[in-house]
């Protein structure tokens, strides 16, 4: 890493990285919109496991008009479903509390039929990215339907719909892209869709298979950002390297899929391998999770930030800060304030001298 970072400012090219927020309910404001892009945002991520893009059509040219205003050509993300496992919708949010038991399928949460054909006395479920934890007690077979599954509650919250789902220690194998994937990447290129990040990526093959898909229709000039959220993703890395117009090291499924104590050396390893291969990669998860209720981050948020940018990081992204956040323009502004900070702590060399100068 040294020796990159010296290249960069012997070079006078340290780079300033790619914003990027998540559209939602959040930021759904046409004015909101516009803070953001004036604020440092370059684009913004549609999470497609909550609706489709013709779904979000209206929201989308609402970002582009406020670009436009700002006079930025906004890079536009689509987050495809791929093989991530998410609950299923539900009427309300449920509030799950500790020690309770709650059934899972068609009589309470509603599970995809490949988990709970998975389920056991025993198997712990992380959902939400881990922010809250269910175990199995019971598993009753039903003749011609998917077994009757309850769970204890052993860390609480509110759930709502869509939500991840991880079964540590448990290996399944879901298609790369499903039906509804393809038909949005069908649409990609008609919504100015600039990048399409899949989730989970297991291996060279499922980015084949997007690739394909895009080239199809006639999305070939769009690029392929290969999200890294579990072990298989970590231990394909140099095969993804070279099937990858970027990586994402996406920490918040990869912190189910490895103990947390263990999730930022995956994460500076990840950093390396993309810093040796000259591949960009974007960090991103909870960068900024408190401002989703605060105006002003936590100390460490700006550290992660600032560490990100040291390590190299092309692009960094918010998810919910922006999406179903109270504060979506000043987590950009956080967020861009803290990155350019980095970038220019870089371009002074390091020098202690410079810092108050840099900063």
């Amino acid at each position: 890493m040294e020796r990159l970072l010296s290249d960069k400012i012997r070079m006078g090219r340290v780079m300033m990285p790619d914003i990027y927020g998540t559209l939602g309910p959040g930021c759904a404001d046409e004015a909101v919109l516009k803070r953001m892009f004036s604020f440092g945002m370059t684009g913004m991520r549609l999470n497609l496991s909550h609706g489709s893009l013709r779904e979000s059509g209206e929201m989308i040219h609402r970002m582009q008009r406020a670009a436009a205003a700002c006079k930025v050509r906004p890079q536009l993300l689509i987050d495809l479903q791929g093989p991530e496992l998410r609950t299923g919708a539900l009427f309300a949010p449920l509030s799950l509390k500790e020690g309770e038991t709650v059934r899972l399928g068609e009589e309470g949460i509603p599970m995809p039929g490949m988990v709970l054909s998975a389920l056991r006395s025993g198997q712990e479920l992380l959902l939400d990215d881990g922010m809250l934890l269910l175990e199995v007690r019971e598993c009753a077979e039903a003749p011609g339907r998917a077994p009757n599954v309850t769970a204890l509650v052993r860390r609480g919250g509110v759930l709502k719909s869509r939500k991840s789902v991880a079964l540590p220690g448990v290996r399944l194998h879901p298609p790369a892209l499903t039906g509804e994937d393809l038909e949005n990447l069908k649409e990609a290129v008609g919504y100015g869709v600039t990048a399409v990040m899949q989730p989970f990526v297991r291996n060279g093959a499922d980015l084949r298979a997007v690739r394909e898909a895009l080239l199809s229709a006639d999305g070939g000039h769009i690029r392929l950002f290969a999200k890294i959220e579990n072990l298989d993703g970590v231990r394909q890395i140099d095969e993804l390297l070279s099937a990858a117009d970027e990586i994402v090291i996406a920490r918040g499924d990869l912190g189910n899929a490895v103990p947390l104590c263990k999730l930022p050396a995956v994460q500076k390893f990840l950093a390396k391998k993309c810093r040796e291969a000259g591949r960009p990669f974007m960090v991103v998860t909870q960068m900024l999770a408190s401002m989703e209720q605060n105006p002003v981050p936590t100390r460490a948020e700006v550290s992660d930030i600032f560490n990100a940018v040291l390590d190299g990081a092309a692009s960094l992204m918010v998810t919910g800060e922006t999406a179903a956040g109270q504060y979506p323009a000043e987590a950009i502004r956080y967020l861009a304030e803290t990155a350019a900070s980095a970038a220019k702590f870089l371009q002074s060399g390091f020098s202690l001298t410079d810092v108050e100068e840099a900063v």
